[in-house]
């Protein structure tokens, strides 16, 4: 897999809260939570060619 890029993010503490509870609500990190809402925007802006949906993480 190649290297992902890595950078700051800062978020709103609610907005926080409520990525952190729907990540666990999905079996995801935070962080893979923003990648697939981002991925998801992308793709649905066709902004982003569609291709296989990345798998949860852990599984």
């Amino acid at each position: 897999m190649a290297e992902k890029k890595k950078f700051l993010l800062r978020l709103d503490p609610e907005l926080y809260a409520v990525l952190e509870r729907w990540a666990a609500d999905e079996l995801r990190s935070i962080n893979a939570q923003i990648e697939f809402l981002l991925r998801e925007a992308a793709r649905r802006s066709g902004r982003l060619k569609p291709g296989p949906k990345p798998e949860k993480e852990g599984t």
